[in-house]
């Protein structure tokens, strides 16, 4: 898709106007809006569309009217699948070029912002189908007159989220630790952020034993990935990001079944969700350090694969009593945050996961599930949260939980049990020193089984903008 930002209104052949709940009026077109409302067809409520079919200057149009609910009401999470179904809805007309008004609307840096991402991001599918020559892509002309400084950043945050997609959406017979690292370097040279990629050789010096033992059975050696953005050389204050990179998960020893398998490539959302946020950090040229860490392998099964009652040790020094192979990613996290808090000068640590099917029973897929050991850090992350649209809720930390990880023969056992979010996210917890630290577990928001609003079906790009704003709050 082909977005344009313009002041006037040129040829087209569809067309999206939003509407106030409030004010359902307009001098853009002459509309029956007041049959319309009256019948309860179309009464401008959040995220209500009506599609029609007009004569404008002698030639058919395809109108979307989108209903925006209350001027002082806003809501950026729902203007966002708003747009996204308005834009779906008329692209499935056949329109090549759709003019999209918002001009002379309350609140319309809001809109223009909402607007450019929802439209960009419902585009987006994904297949790998071999196809003829593509049809000739839609135009969509946005009317509007905001400062394009909040158009260029939505529009980065955008395909941001889209490179996140991208790399989740990949099967894992192309998308691998190899060429996972190789995606990386490409996108540090493009976008300006510094990549360094460590093989076997170098994981196995710096005694990474954890991440090891999960990547061990794989045919593919693993890479340990580590990103700098260096925006502000003369702070010393560094924000730490550390992802998920299991590219594949087989389960190990530990086998899933053939249906939890099917989707595992989805397994590396958290890496994707740190990728994903460097490029928008550097596109965007941010006054800010940030450091992200990705330990990426395959969790499969051999002779040479970790075991069910192995103890193991880690970078840290602590040793790990293993109750399951399939309790992997906190594994290959605990080194990648031990090396980024004592090798990398972090001040405070974030990092994000698939980790736990019992995030799915806490929060869905409608937020993703958080830990932190610092209220300061957590209320920074929230807000970044709320500005992007997406969500996220607190557990509780209590004591009765910390003992939970804690095993008989060894430091810490990688199956504490129940709540399993939490105890998962405890487990990391022992690796961050004294750092401010937040834990996020992405496994029901990062990958969607349909079709909806701003999402498509597969990777959804889950906390790539949140991660963006976090570090842009940090900006000098």
């Amino acid at each position: 898709m082909k977005l344009n930002i313009r002041d006037q209104v040129e040829k087209y052949d569809g067309m999206i106007l939003p509407l106030y709940e409030d004010g359902l009026a307009t001098k853009v077109l002459s509309l029956p809006l007041d049959e319309l409302q009256g019948s309860k067809k179309f009464e401008g409520k959040m995220g209500t569309t009506y599609k029609l079919t007009a004569v404008v200057e002698s030639s058919l149009k395809e109108i979307v009217l989108l209903g925006l609910g209350k001027k002082d009401d806003l809501n950026f999470r729902k203007l966002l699948n708003g747009f996204a179904d308005a834009y779906r809805l008329v692209k499935k007309q056949k329109t090549e070029k759709v003019v999209l008004h918002i001009e002379n609307l309350e609140h319309q840096e809001i809109l223009a912002k909402a607007a450019t991402e929802a439209v960009l991001m419902a585009d987006y599918s994904f297949d790998l189908k071999t196809k003829e020559k593509e049809d000739k892509e839609i135009e969509l002309d946005m009317i509007t007159s905001v400062d394009m400084k909040i158009i260029n950043e939505a529009y980065v945050l955008a395909e941001s989220n889209l490179v996140a997609r991208d790399l989740v959406n990949q099967p894992a017979n192309l998308m691998y630790p190899e060429t996972l690292a190789e995606k990386v370097l490409e996108l540090g040279e493009e976008k300006g952020f510094e990549v360094e990629i460590f093989e076997l050789e170098a994981i196995e010096a710096m005694e990474m034993e954890a991440f090891l033992s999960v990547a061990k059975a794989s045919d593919r050696d693993p890479r340990l990935i580590v990103m700098r953005y260096k925006g502000n050389p003369d702070s010393d204050e560094v924000l730490g990001y550390v992802g998920k990179g299991l590219t594949y998960d087989s389960g190990g020893l530990s086998i899933k079944p053939t249906t939890g398998m099917v989707t595992m490539k989805s397994d590396m959302g958290g890496a994707a969700a740190v990728i994903g946020a460097m490029t928008a950090i550097a596109d965007m040229e941010l006054k800010v350090n940030v450091t992200a860490v990705v330990a990426a392998c395959e969790n499969m099964i051999s002779g040479n694969a970790y075991r069910p009652g192995d103890i193991i040790g880690s970078m840290g020094g602590k040793s790990i009593f293993i109750g399951n192979t399939d309790a992997e990613g906190r594994l290959t996290l605990i080194d990648a945050m031990h090396y980024i808090v004592t090798r990398e000068n972090v001040n405070k640590v974030l990092d994000i996961a698939t980790l736990t099917g019992a995030a799915i029973y806490c929060t869905g897929d409608a937020a993703s599930a958080a830990i932190s050991n610092n209220d300061d850090f957590f209320k920074a992350v929230n807000e970044s949260f709320n500005k992007s649209g997406e969500q996220i809720w607190r557990m509780p930390i209590f004591d009765e939980y910390k003992e939970l990880i804690k095993h008989e023969e060894a430091d810490l056992t990688n199956t504490a049990g129940n709540p399993g979010t939490i105890t998962a996210g405890l487990f990391i917890g022992e690796f961050t020193g004294d750092l401010p630290w937040t834990h996020i577990d992405i496994a029901g928001t990062a990958f969607s089984k349909k079709e909806k609003g701003i999402l498509s079906k597969g990777g959804t790009g889950a906390a790539v903008k949140p991660l963006y704003y976090l570090a842009k709050n940090e900006e000098a």
